[in-house]
């Protein structure tokens, strides 16, 4: 198995918000990392929620 080809840059960002050590991201089998990221992209999603209209919830006074 080669390694990810990607560039060092995205290797590091990924291994930060992955939370794995670089050496294992790129040796990571890829469909593996596209779990992962789907992963992360979902939990981002649900982490900052926004309402259908694009706004921010207001108060009625």
């Amino acid at each position: 198995m080669r390694p990810l080809q990607i560039s060092p840059e995205t290797a590091l960002i990924l291994s930060k918000k992955l939370n794995v050590p670089l050496e294992n991201l790129m040796h990571m089998p890829q469909h593996i990392l596209m779990q992962k990221i789907a992963e992360l992209s979902n939990s981002e999603e649900t982490a900052s929620p926004e309402n259908s209209a694009g706004k921010s919830p207001e108060k009625e006074s």
